[in-house]
């Protein structure tokens, strides 16, 4: 398993390697939160959110639960912890990229693979 501290320290070493200009307007940065979060789309509360890309009164900004990320990856190699919070990062700063362009297209993606899990898991 991998300490806070850990996981800091692989999110911020993938977001010195990704593009400047993906942090455009990203006011509130990106924060690593201490927190486990189950999805609210998921009833039956299986689901974790290890990630949300955020537009409120307070900026744009990413939370990033390391709670959730080790219930799902805690115990997975440092490689795959790493390509996973790589993958995490990069789809929540998508969600940023795609908001300043008044995009949706991956909200509504999300959305289909969402009704897809569940179509999969009760189907």
């Amino acid at each position: 398993m991998y300490s806070i501290e850990e996981i800091n320290e692989m999110l911020d070493e993938i977001a010195t390697e990704l593009p400047e200009g993906v942090f455009r307007e990203l006011n509130g940065g990106v924060s690593l939160l201490d927190e486990t979060k189950r999805s609210h789309k998921d009833p039956a509360g299986g689901l974790y959110t290890l990630g949300e890309y955020r537009r409120d009164q307070m900026g744009r900004y990413i939370v990033i639960y390391y709670g959730s990320l080790i219930k799902v990856y805690g115990h997975s190699s440092q490689d795959y912890m790493r390509k996973q919070l790589r993958d995490v990062l990069t789809h929540e700063l998508t969600h940023h990229i795609e908001s300043l362009a008044g995009d949706r297209s991956l909200e509504k993606e999300d959305e289909k693979d969402l009704l897809d899990y569940f179509s999969r898991k009760h189907g």
